[in-house]
């Protein structure tokens, strides 16, 4: 069976993948994310990871690379889905490390610039969405518009 990884921030973004459960429940799945209460709420219903939230500090960078790539050996997964901030970055770059596929949905808050993710997960995305049709001029061909998930 397919194992996912869901990757992403604790807010928006968890609530964007949270409304695909209706996918990502048929198969094998788990979430990276940092600790926030809803976070902590959520690990008692499902398999949640806590890593370090790198905001832009070398140090937990660092850190959340290493925490990344430890759940990445203990899970093994066959797919990476982010969507956002920077906390997706570390697993879905070791993923990519170990030939897995990556999945981007850009934020549904990015309308018409990109974000700093987005931008740097667009040359390792295997599959890179945005919601909003102005936000395709501004990535290359391999940006498609799946639509809004709200």
């Amino acid at each position: 069976m397919v194992k996912i990884c869901l990757a992403c921030s604790a807010g928006g973004h968890l609530k964007q993948l949270l409304e695909l459960d209706s996918i990502w429940k048929k198969y094998d799945n788990f979430i990276v994310t940092y600790e926030r209460e809803n976070t902590k709420k959520l690990a008692k219903k499902r398999e949640v990871y806590i890593i370090e939230n790198p905001e832009r500090d070398p140090f937990c960078i660092l850190k959340s690379f290493i925490q990344s790539l430890r759940i990445f050996l203990k899970e093994k997964p066959d797919l990476i889905v982010a969507d956002g901030a920077g906390i997706s970055i570390p697993i879905s770059i070791v993923g990519k490390i170990f030939r897995r596929k990556l999945i981007f949905i850009e934020s549904f808050s990015r309308i018409t610039e990109p974000s700093m993710t987005g931008r740097i997960l667009y040359p390792f995305a295997d599959l890179f969405l945005v919601q909003w049709k102005p936000l395709l001029k501004k990535y290359g061909k391999k940006a498609i518009y799946s639509g809004g998930i709200f």
